[in-house]
């Protein structure tokens, strides 16, 4: 009734929960800085934040910028039958671990190693997406 599920499939909940975890940190960080009158009415009047939440929530959204585009990778290769593959475990994986980082990188304000964790996150997107064209 059910096999064992793809590799990449656990990649992709993976990232999901990344992105959760992401969320309640630049959130939390967020209402460190913010009132919880504020918080919790209309927020019609911003309040900014600064420092290390602010960075956290800029790690979040850019999360949030690409996550779709890996999953719709990985949910097209998964209905072409194309998991499995080097590209599709190692793309996936890369995707992952580079976003687990990215994060915290981002929030200690450490420049260029984010940048170059950034990159290998989107050549491990690019690889997933590229196995649907092999």
């Amino acid at each position: 009734m059910g096999g064992e599920v793809a590799v990449e499939l656990k990649l992709l909940a993976a990232a999901v929960v990344v992105g959760l975890v992401q969320l309640l940190w630049a959130a939390g960080a967020a209402r460190a800085q913010q009132d919880m009158k504020w918080a919790a009415g209309p927020r019609d009047t911003p309040m900014p934040i600064t420092g290390a939440a602010a960075r956290l929530e800029r790690a979040f959204w850019n999360f949030a910028e690409t996550f779709p585009f890996f999953a719709a990778a990985v949910l097209a290769c998964a209905v072409a039958g194309k998991l499995g593959t080097p590209l599709t475990i190692w793309g996936a994986g890369l995707y992952v671990i580079g976003r687990t980082l990215y994060a915290p990188l981002y929030a200690s304000g450490i420049p260029l190693v984010r940048t170059l964790v950034w990159f290998v996150a989107m050549i491990g997107l690019v690889m997933v997406l590229a196995a649907l064209f092999r």
